[in-house]
């Protein structure tokens, strides 16, 4: 069983007001530009091995966490 609405044809819902679909269409033209624009992150080179070690503001390296 799934929780989609889009599945229901009982769930009727209110059309949009002009305004909402500009919204819309500006936010989806903004998403698209993002991605035409992202760059690749560049490789970390001497960085630490595994999982990201910042976590909250604090850095930990060896078992021992220090605030920046």
């Amino acid at each position: 069983m799934t929780d989609d609405p889009s599945s229901s044809p009982a769930v009727e819902r209110k059309p949009l007001t002009p305004a909402a679909q500009r919204a819309l269409a500006e936010a989806e033209a903004r998403r698209k530009a993002a991605e035409a624009n992202a760059k690749p992150q560049p490789k970390e080179f001497q960085g630490p091995n595994g999982p990201e070690p910042t976590r909250y503001g604090d850095w930990e390296r060896k078992g021992i966490t220090s605030d920046f």
